[in-house]
């Protein structure tokens, strides 16, 4: 493919051999030092997660993104990097892989860590595991260093450190063996684990002491590891070539219609790249506290995102103002987008720790929860229909996460979706359509549906057009 330019973007990306090796901990305390500084750090998560991104955001103070070359490809995923880091400025950016370093799907490791740092040309910092091991860390090094996809592990920090003489052993075996330098060594502390729940790591909101917890990473980092170095191996990545964007996809009209997106700590699992599309495709955004809006505002189409609905089952159930808002106007027709919890919200009634809370009632679902997890990981869909939504034929990756269930699968329901790979509603079917609603357990990320938001703008628009009319007669 022509390029237009090359752009220099000082990039890092930091892993590890495998998961919760101490990377997460690390990139938070990067962030908060550098923000310190006064330098500018763009920061990505790998994969489909949702809850690093918004630590990551508190920590540095700038929006995290999620690169997944599986879900969008990895021509999507490298467009989307240079998108969002082409306005940096002179500022720098950090890549937290998922698991570890060669972990994914694919044999060949495309769609693992190493293959997005591959893609992108990014070295890699290794956090290395240091329990119960001494010289042996340097075989782990080594091994990542020769399994393909290849990649330039440009320095290791040392994790959970024992005493001296095992950092001693370890950077001595490291450094010769492997001839990449050890930059860090942080000790055993408890108090520097990220706090989790059911769903992995607890929000931002609902941990209490992000702040504080981002502060000791900070100083963690600051203390333990040449930072001054760690600074200079974002310098090592080459320019990359800049292709110029295409035009924005299906923008309907220049006057913008009005999407309302529930935001709170109940609906929090938003791909940043998903609101910036729905922006670019002619919306104005309005986002509504569930907890403190108890009339549906005046909009043209509603996106209830995913996050964790059935820790505030009492206080959305309460809100009796907005859940009948909420199903009136999608009864009328209102454009609405459902993923996950915001499905779990649109449902009859849901119970969690044997108390049953009716919701919306514009689904006829009784939600039940399990112990372990009903659907967890990537999807592949295709659709069986054709919708305002999707077309017949179209195939979509996405990702599920969730512990819910209906407890009975009722009939005369109009699927989108067959699931050749998850689950969704029953492990057969997913993505309900009914009137202009669409509800799943899938989700989607724009990168890897450039229609989508092209589609929900149209149809809110329409919506609008509609009402319009109506009012008019």
């Amino acid at each position: 493919m022509p390029t237009d330019a090359t752009l220099h973007i000082p990039r890092l990306m930091i892993s590890a051999a495998w998961k919760s090796s101490g990377k997460t901990t690390v990139s938070l305390g990067m962030l908060r030092y550098f923000a310190r500084q006064g330098i500018v750090t763009t920061s990505f998560k790998k994969g489909p997660d949702f809850i690093d991104p918004m630590w990551h955001r508190k920590a540095s103070g700038h929006e995290c993104f999620n690169l997944d070359t599986w879900m969008n490809g990895a021509e999507r995923t490298r467009e989307q990097f240079v998108r969002a880091s082409s306005g940096a400025g002179d500022g720098i950016v950090l890549i937290e892989g998922n698991h570890g370093l060669h972990d994914g799907l694919s044999l060949d490791g495309s769609d693992s860590s190493a293959g997005l740092a591959a893609l992108l040309d990014a070295p890699v910092l290794i956090v290395v595991d240091s329990r119960r091991v001494n010289r042996g860390a340097a075989a782990q090094v080594l091994g990542l260093q020769s399994m393909p996809p290849q990649v330039n592990i440009a320095g290791v920090i040392l994790n959970q450190v024992a005493s001296a003489r095992q950092e001693t052993k370890q950077r001595q075996a490291i450094e010769t063996f492997c001839n990449v330098p050890v930059l860090g060594a942080i000790p055993a502390d408890e108090s520097l684990k990220l706090p989790e729940r059911h769903l992995g790591l607890t929000t931002v909101e609902e941990a209490g002491n992000a702040e504080a917890f981002i502060d000791a990473a900070a100083s963690m980092v600051a203390d333990r590891c040449d930072m001054q170095a760690i600074r200079a191996l974002f310098d090592l990545a080459l320019r990359m070539d800049v292709v110029a964007p295409p035009p924005p996809v299906n923008v309907v009209n220049s006057s913008k219609v009005r999407i309302g997106v529930f935001r709170d700590a109940a609906f929090c699992f938003y791909y940043p790249d998903n609101l910036a599309a729905l922006e670019t495709a002619g919306a104005e955004l309005l986002f509504i506290d569930t907890f403190r809006t108890d009339t549906l505002p005046e909009i043209d189409g509603l996106y209830l995102g995913g996050g964790f609905p059935e820790s505030f089952f009492g206080k959305l159930h309460a809100n009796s103002g907005l859940l009948d808002g909420v199903r009136t106007a999608i009864q009328d027709g209102l454009p609405a987008w459902a993923e996950c919890g915001g499905l779990i919200y649109l449902s009859r009634s849901a119970t969690w720790n044997g108390e049953t809370w009716p919701l919306a009632g514009v689904l006829p679902f009784d939600i039940t929860y399990q112990r372990r997890p009903v659907g967890c990981g990537y999807m592949e869909l295709s659709s069986g229909t054709d919708s305002a939504w999707f077309d017949r034929g179209e195939r979509v990756r996405a990702h599920e996460f969730h512990y819910s269930r209906p407890a009975i699968d009722p009939d005369g329901l109009r699927y989108q979706f067959a699931v050749k790979r998850g689950r969704g509603i029953n492990g057969q079917v997913d993505g309900i359509v009914y009137r202009n609603l669409f509800a799943s357990y899938a989700h989607l990320h724009a990168a890897g549906n450039p229609l989508w938001a092209g589609r929900f703008v149209a149809l809110a628009s329409g919506y609008r057009e509609l009402r319009h009319r109506e009012r008019l007669s």
